[in-house]
């Protein structure tokens, strides 16, 4: 019978959402350098979202296809960052469908994912949706911690505090 403890040939995951928010680096920064210092790994979840409104079979077919590019040169390229910056090498996974459901869903299946890591919104108009959504709502009964970072800190205000 297990106790929940990682065995020792499992790794302890920061787990971090991709978006095209520019607080998304903060919670990346943040995320990579607790890892480094623990010894654990990180994964980058980019989910692509279903347009609003619905195109014809074939166009909707290559957004698709131009979507997952985008969301896999994206990754590379924040791959390479983070492996010069730390020489860790992040897992990507990428999905179809809505963030939330899909991060909830990854976690379930990805038993050595032992932290979220979010950033915070710093504009006037809150944290941001899923800030507000997990933290807000579900955070009495989310499965793991969840660390959320100001949006607005500098990258040696951040590297201070992991």
């Amino acid at each position: 019978m297990s106790d929940g403890a990682p065995s020792p040939s499992r790794r302890n995951k920061f787990l971090v959402v991709v978006d095209d928010t520019p607080e998304c680096k903060s919670a990346i920064r943040f995320a990579c350098r607790r890892a480094w210092h623990v010894g654990g790994g990180v994964i980058l979840l980019k989910v692509i979202e279903p347009p609003d409104f619905q195109h014809w079979m074939g166009v909707e077919q290559v957004m698709r296809e131009e979507a997952r590019e985008a969301a896999e040169e994206l990754l590379q390229n924040l791959s390479e960052e983070i492996r010069q910056d730390t020489n860790l090498v992040p897992e990507f996974v990428i999905r179809d469908g809505y963030v939330k459901d899909e991060l909830l869903a990854l976690i379930e299946e990805d038993r050595d994912i032992r932290i979220l890591v979010l950033a915070a919104s710093p504009d006037s108009g809150g944290p941001g949706p899923l800030v507000k959504s997990l933290v807000g709502e579900m955070s009495g009964t989310f499965a793991i911690p969840i660390t959320v970072v100001p949006g607005n800190m500098s990258n040696s205000q951040l590297d201070a505090v992991t």
